[in-house]
């Protein structure tokens, strides 16, 4: 049974922590737009903490989403930023008190280890989108989006079609995230079940051969052959390549999926870009092109 949290309202209590990499820059400006929305907010200690590339070694960051995730009082966690570090702490977490008193995590890249675990071990929604530490070149739409999210509002998704979409409406459960982020947790406690789904994916910086060695991954794994539908995200920032993969992420993931007949849409507004519109995690959903 999917649980949903409490939607947010003004006066309620969020927490920001960093449960990955440590913030390069100050997020003062995603704090105070989230106090203009009526909400109370709490800083974590790996807001302004380093240990290396991590906001704080993994016993801090452990510890300190540890405790927001004990404290019933705090209707919803934010994820400062992601970069990397959630895989070394996620089987250390207690999430027996967040089970009898959920409340939203959000976030997106990195932080996909831990929308996927608590959907996939506890069936708890949870908010893939924008994070404070990418608040200042957000769109005014995507933010919009997160505050609807959060709040139970209706989220607008507009987009560009790409020539490559396959055309029709998809009706599902909504997962995913990060493309290299999935893989990785195949295997693990934190891999979702993907049939009958809507799966989402989006990554940054991967190689066109990463991209089509994760694709062929999933597909070998049986988790793209009984979708309900797939969202294709930014693949953006792509490394130049001494020899040419020949092909675009968008061909590639195309290239993969084409066997199949439900409906595949591309350019959609998720991922590492400005315009990262906020999706429900665990949400069922419909999409009508």
């Amino acid at each position: 049974m999917i649980k949903q949290p409490a939607y947010l309202k003004k006066g309620d209590k969020i927490a920001i922590v960093c449960p990955a990499s440590k913030l390069p820059r100050g997020i003062d400006s995603a704090v105070q737009l989230f106090e203009s929305w009526g909400l109370e907010v709490i800083i974590g200690k790996t807001v302004h903490a380093e240990h290396h590339q991590f906001a704080g070694d993994d016993v801090l960051r452990t510890e300190d989403i540890q405790i927001f995730l004990d404290d019933p009082t705090v209707k919803a966690i934010i994820a400062g930023r992601g970069g990397y570090g959630c895989i070394r702490i996620v089987d250390d977490l207690d999430f027996s008190t967040f089970v009898e008193y959920p409340k939203w995590l959000v976030g997106f890249s990195d932080i996909t280890v831990l929308l996927c675990h608590i959907y996939a071990q506890y069936g708890i929604q949870s908010i893939h989108g924008q994070m404070p530490y990418t608040f200042n070149e957000a769109t005014p739409e995507s933010l919009a989006s997160l505050k609807a999210a959060l709040f139970g509002e209706e989220i607008m998704y507009d987009y560009h079609p790409s020539p490559l979409n396959r055309e029709g409406y998809m009706q599902g459960i909504l997962i995913g995230g990060n493309l290299t982020l999935l893989v990785m947790t195949i295997g693990s406690a934190s891999e979702v079940d993907y049939e009958d789904k809507i799966l989402f994916i989006e990554d940054i910086g991967e190689r066109p051969a990463a991209i089509d060695r994760m694709m062929h991954m999933l597909k070998r794994a049986g988790k793209l052959n009984k979708l309900k539908g797939l969202i294709v995200g930014a693949f953006n920032e792509l490394p130049e390549e001494k020899i040419p993969f020949g092909q675009s992420p968008e061909e590639i993931i195309w290239e993969v999926v084409k066997e199949y007949e439900y409906p595949v849409w591309f350019n959609f507004p998720i991922g590492h870009m400005d315009d990262n519109r906020a999706v429900v995690v665990g949400k069922k959903g419909l999409f009508i092109n």
